[in-house]
C-alpha cells in the first residue's frame, strides 16, 4: 500500500469505491451503524437538549508536528461541542481526496481518527467519500459534523458574566499555529514545537463537574486568544483585562514569535479552552484542570474589570497596560 494512490475511480461509486470503504475506512471506522453502509445513520439520542456543530478543515501541510489533518478534524469539532456544555457523541466525516494521494497517507489520517474518536468518547456513524482531479485540493480536505448531548450545568453565557469573574487559560497559546508554520516552512529548533491539537472534551467535563459558576467557554482557534477575549468584550458594559505573566508560554514559542515578528495572542490553539468563572470557583476550576494532561498549565490570566468597557487591556511584564485588539488580515494562511 506504501506506493499505493488514490485513483478518480475511487470515487466513480463502483468496485473501487466499495473496496477503498470496505478495506480501508472500515478497517479504522468500524462502528455497526456506520458498517451498514446506508444513506444516514439511524442513531438513538438521549432525552435532552442536543448541540449540532459543523466544520471543515484544509489545512496545509497535512501532517504537522503533533498531528495530522485527520486529528484536527475530531479535536474540532469535539472541542467545539463541549465548549458549548455538550457532550460529544457522534460525529460524521467527509473525505474529499485528490487523484494520487497516497494510500499509506490516507490510512495514516484513519488510524489517528479512530484514534482520538476512541479517546474522545464519540462514534463516528456516517460519512462520504469523493475524489478530484489531480492540483484541486491539498490532497484532501475533511468535513466533520458533530451531535452532542447539553449537560445540566452548561455554560450560562455571555450575559451572566460580570466585574470580578476570573479569565482562565489551560495553557500556552498558539502552539498549533506555529507547529504549521514551522513544518510548512521547514523550520528546525533545537526545541521542537509541536500542536496542541487534542480533544478536550473530558477536560471541560471535569470543569463543569467542579463548578457550576463557569459562565462562558471557548476554544481559542482562529484568530487565537485575541479574538475571543475580544469577542467577549464587544458591546458590553465591562472589559477584561489580562497580565502577561500570568500567561502560559514556552521559550520556544517566545524565541519564535520574536524572529518571525508574531504576536503569540493572535495565534490558533487546537486544544485549548477559555473559560470565565466566578472569582469564588476559580481556584477550584484550576486545580481541577491541572489533574487533567491538557489542563496542567492552566492558570487565571485575568479578571473581567468594570472599566475599559468593550475592550480587551493587557498587563504588560514591565507594567505597562496596552490594548488587545481584534486580529486583522491573515499572519498564516491554511492553519486548519
Amino acid at each position: 500500500m506504501k506506493d499505493e494512490r488514490i485513483l478518480l475511480a475511487h470515487g466513480a461509486g463502483g468496485k473501487q469505491s466499495r473496496d477503498l470503504i470496505e478495506g480501508l475506512i472500515l478497517k479504522y471506522f468500524d462502528d455497526p451503524v456506520l458498517k451498514n453502509l446506508s444513506d444516514s445513520a439511524s442513531i438513538k439520542v438521549p432525552s435532552g437538549e442536543i448541540c449540532f456543530t459543523t466544520d471543515s478543515f484544509v489545512v496545509n501541510p497535512v501532517f504537522f508536528p503533533g498531528g495530522n489533518i485527520g486529528k484536527l478534524a475530531v479535536c474540532g469539532s469535539v472541542n467545539d461541542l463541549a465548549v458549548s456544555g455538550a457532550k460529544p457523541v457522534y460525529l460524521s466525516c467527509s473525505f474529499i481526496i485528490e487523484e494520487g494521494f497516497k494510500l499509506s497517507d490516507l490510512e495514516r489520517i484513519l488510524k489517528s481518527m479512530a484514534i482520538e474518536a476512541k479517546k474522545a468518547g464519540v462514534r463516528i456513524v456516517t460519512g462520504d467519500t469523493k475524489v478530484v482531479e489531480k492540483s484541486k485540493t491539498d490532497g484532501i480536505f475533511i468535513t466533520t459534523s458533530g451531535i452532542g448531548i447539553r449537560f445540566s450545568s452548561s455554560p450560562a453565557g455571555i450575559e451572566k458574566i460580570e466585574p470580578g469573574d476570573s479569565i482562565i487559560l489551560s495553557g500556552a497559546p498558539g502552539m498549533h499555529e506555529l507547529a504549521i508554520v514551522c513544518a510548512r516552512e521547514n523550520l528546525k529548533f533545537r526545541s521542537s514545537l509541536k500542536s496542541d491539537c487534542a480533544a478536550i472534551g473530558h477536560l471541560v467535563f471535569d470543569m463543569l463537574s467542579a463548578s457550576k459558576k463557569i459562565k462562558f467557554m471557548r476554544d481559542p482557534t482562529r484568530g487565537g486568544l485575541a479574538a475571543v477575549l475580544n469577542e467577549i468584550a464587544l458591546g458590553r458594559n465591562f472589559g477584561l483585562k489580562i497580565y502577561e505573566n500570568r500567561i502560559p508560554q514556552t521559550e520556544a514559542a517566545k524565541s519564535l514569535c520574536e524572529i518571525l515578528g508574531f504576536d503569540i495572542l493572535n495565534l490558533a490553539c487546537e486544544g485549548r479552552v477559555v473559560a470565565i468563572v466566578s472569582s469564588q470557583d476559580a481556584d477550584r476550576v484550576v486545580s481541577v484542570m491541572r489533574k487533567h494532561p491538557f489542563g496542567r498549565e492552566a492558570a487565571v490570566i485575568g479578571e473581567v474589570a468594570s472599566e475599559f468597557r468593550g475592550k480587551v487591556v493587557m498587563e504588560t511584564i514591565n507594567g505597562y497596560q496596552r490594548f488587545i485588539l481584534m486580529p486583522t488580515g491573515m499572519q498564516l494562511p491554511r492553519i486548519c
